[in-house]
C-alpha cells in the first residue's frame, strides 16, 4: 500500500474511529419521497445545506449524476464551511461502473473549499468526516487512474472498518470495488461488491444504493436470480430516478424476462421524458434505456414496435456523430439499436435494411454497421458484398488499434475487452466469406475461432456486446452443414450465456427436430411461443413455434 495512504488510514482514520461519537441510529434515517432513504449523519448546521446534501447522496447512489452535483452545490450554497458538500460534489465526477472520471473536474470541486489537501482537511468538522474527504483526496490524486481507483478502494475498506456501523462508508466501498477492473467484470470482486450491499439492504430496505450496487454485483446469467429481490425492489425504492428504473432491467435481461425488460424501461423513459418536458425539450428515443427497450421489445417478437422506436431515434440523431465508444450518444445508440433489428429480425431485404444509414467518422459505430451490412450481405448470398463489408470493416478496426495504441499505455482492461469484440466479429465475416466461397469447412474452422475468443471475454450486461453471438453463428452454419448434434451443443451453449434469447431457442428447437427428438423440439418451441404470445403476425419463427411440424 502507498505510504502515505497508509500514514492518513492510520492515523487519520484508524485511530479516530474510538474518539469519534457513535453514528446516529437507524431512527434518525431521511427519507426523500422518490429517491429512497439512509441515514448519513453530518455536521452541516444548516437545514436548507443538510437537506440538499442527503439529496445529493440519494442521486449519486442512483447515477443521476448531473441533479447529484446540482444538489451537493446548492449545499455548498446554504452552508459554504460545509466540507462533505464538496465531497459530495468531486464524487459525481467519478462514475466507477462505467469506468468514467473526470479528473480535472473533480479536483476543481475540492479547490472550491479549500486550494489544498491540507488546508481542505482542515475544514472537515469531524474525524469521520475528514475520513471522507481524504478518501476523495486519494482518488483525485496523483497516478494513473487505475492505481488511483485502487487506492480509494483501499481508502474506503478501511474508512469503512474503522466506522463498522457507517451503511454509506460500506456502500462507497463496494462502488469502489464494482470500479477496481476498470469497467471490465471480475466475478470474484463483482460478488464481494454485491455481498456487501446485500448486508446494507437487509438493514434498509429502501436504500437505493443497496438494492443498486446488488444488482450491479450480480447482472449476468450465472447470479442474477440471487439479486431478483433487489430488482424487484429499487424501482420502488426510488421511482422518480430513470436510472433506478432501468437499472432493475439488468438482471432481467441477464434471466431472459422479456416482458420485465420492457417494463422497466418503458418506466425509465417515462421519468426521463417527465424531467425532459419540464426543461422544454422532446422526448428522447435514443440512449441506453431506449436500446434495451427496443432489444426487449425484439425478444418480444413486437417489430412494429421496435421498428417504430427504431425510426424515431433515427429521426433524433440525424446529423449526430459519436466521438467515441459512449452507448448514449444518439448517433452511436442509433447504428447500434438498428444493427441489432436486423440481426435479430433477420429481415435482410426489408425496409430497415434499405435505409441510408450513416455511421459517421468514428470507427466504433462504423464497425457495427459495416459488420451489420456483411452480415445481411452474407444472408443474401451475396459474395462481393460480404467482402466489400469485411474489408471496410478491418479499415474501421485498424483505427480502432491505433487510436489505443497511440495512448502509449498498455491497453485497459475495457480497451482489450473492445478489442477481443472487434476481432471476434471480424472472424465471424471471414467465416461467412470462406462458406460463401465454397470452402465450408475453413468457414467453420474460422467460426470456432470466434467463438473461442467470445468465451475468453467477459461478461457484459445487457444486449449482446458481440452483435451476433457466436455460438448462435457457428450453429446456424452446423445446421446448414448437417451437423445437428454440433448445432444442438452450440445453442445450448449459447443460451446458458444469454437465457431466454428468441435466436437461440428457435436455433436449439431447429436442431433438435433435424435430430429426431420432437419431445425435446416441442419444449423449445412452447417456450418460444409463450415468450412470442404478443409478437407481430409476420414475425419470422413464429408460426413454426406456435405450429411446429411434426
Amino acid at each position: 500500500m502507498n505510504p502515505r495512504l497508509s500514514a492518513w488510514l492510520t492515523t487519520g482514520v484508524l485511530l479516530a474511529a474510538s474518539a469519534a461519537p457513535a453514528l446516529a441510529q437507524p431512527d434518525s434515517a431521511v427519507t426523500l419521497p422518490g429517491l429512497g432513504t439512509l441515514t448519513f449523519p453530518t455536521s452541516a448546521t444548516a437545514p436548507a445545506a443538510a437537506q440538499a446534501f442527503t439529496r445529493g447522496v440519494l442521486l449519486l447512489h442512483v447515477f443521476e449524476y448531473d441533479e447529484a452535483a446540482d444538489a451537493f452545490r446548492a449545499a455548498e450554497r446554504a452552508e459554504p464551511g460545509f466540507a462533505l458538500a464538496y465531497w459530495g460534489e468531486a464524487m459525481t465526477c467519478t462514475h466507477p461502473v462505467w469506468d468514467e472520471q473526470d479528473l480535472a473536474a473533480g479536483r476543481a470541486a475540492l479547490a472550491k473549499l479549500a486550494p489544498t489537501a491540507a488546508a481542505r482537511a482542515a475544514k472537515a468538522a469531524t474525524p469521520r468526516e475528514k475520513g471522507y474527504l481524504q478518501a476523495v483526496e486519494v482518488l483525485y490524486g496523483d497516478g494513473p487512474k487505475a492505481r488511483r481507483d485502487t487506492l480509494y478502494a483501499g481508502a474506503m475498506e478501511q474508512l469503512a472498518a474503522a466506522y463498522p456501523h457507517d451503511d454509506e462508508a460500506k456502500l462507497f466501498y463496494a462502488l469502489s470495488l464494482l470500479g477496481l477492473s476498470q469497467g471490465v467484470r471480475n466475478v470474484p470482486t463483482y460478488l464481494r461488491a454485491a455481498a456487501i450491499a446485500e448486508s446494507v439492504f437487509t438493514r434498509n430496505p429502501r436504500h437505493p444504493g443497496a438494492a443498486h450496487y446488488w444488482i450491479h454485483g450480480m447482472d449476468d446469467p450465472d447470479h442474477a436470480a440471487d439479486a431478483l429481490p433487489a430488482a424487484r425492489a429499487l424501482a420502488g425504492i426510488a421511482p422518480d430516478a430513470g436510472h433506478a428504473q432501468h437499472m432493475t432491467s439488468h438482471i432481467f435481461v441477464a434471466l431472459g424476462m422479456w416482458d420485465d425488460v420492457v417494463a422497466a424501461n418503458e418506466n425509465a423513459m417515462r421519468v426521463v421524458n417527465a424531467a425532459r418536458a419540464t426543461h422544454g425539450r422532446s422526448p428522447a428515443s435514443c440512449g441506453h434505456s431506449n436500446l434495451f427497450l427496443d432489444y426487449g421489445l425484439l425478444q418480444q417478437g413486437r417489430v412494429g414496435d421496435a421498428r417504430r422506436l427504431l425510426a424515431a431515434c433515427r429521426d433524433q440523431a440525424a446529423g449526430q456523430r459519436a466521438a467515441s465508444r459512449d452507448l448514449d450518444p444518439d448517433a452511436y445508440s442509433f447504428v447500434t439499436m438498428w444493427s441489432r433489428y436486423l440481426l435479430d429480425t433477420r429481415a435482410w431485404a426489408g425496409e430497415v435494411a434499405r435505409w441510408n444509414v450513416d455511421p459517421g467518422p468514428a470507427p466504433a459505430p462504423r464497425l457495427s454497421y459495416w459488420f451489420t451490412r456483411g452480415f445481411a450481405a452474407a444472408r443474401s448470398g451475396d459474395l462481393a458484398g460480404t467482402r466489400n463489408a469485411l474489408a471496410a470493416y478491418e479499415a474501421a478496426a485498424r483505427e480502432v488499434r491505433a487510436g489505443i495504441d497511440s495512448a502509449g499505455a498498455v491497453p485497459s482492461p475495457d480497451d482489450r475487452e473492445f478489442l477481443s469484440r472487434t476481432e471476434v466479429l471480424r472472424l465471424e465475416l471471414a467465416g461467412l466469406v470462406s462458406g460463401l466461397a465454397g470452402d465450408r469447412a475453413g468457414s467453420l474452422d474460422t467460426l470456432r475461432r470466434a467463438t473461442a475468443a467470445e468465451d475468453g471475454m467477459a461478461y457484459a450486461f445487457g444486449p449482446p456486446f458481440v452483435n451476433e453471438p457466436s455460438h448462435e453463428l457457428l450453429g446456424e452454419e452446423l445446421l446448414g452443414a448437417g451437423q445437428s448434434a454440433a448445432a444442438r451443443g452450440e445453442f445450448e451453449t449459447a443460451l446458458r450465456r444469454t437465457p431466454g434469447r428468441t435466436s437461440a431457442l428457435l436455433g436449439l428447437a431447429r436442431a433438435e427436430r433435424q435430430m429426431g427428438d420432437p419431445a425435446s423440439a416441442a419444449q423449445a418451441y412452447s417456450k418460444l411461443a409463450a415468450i412470442w404470445r404478443a409478437a407481430d403476425a409476420d414475425l419470422p419463427g413464429l408460426a413454426e413455434a406456435r405450429h411446429p411440424a411434426p
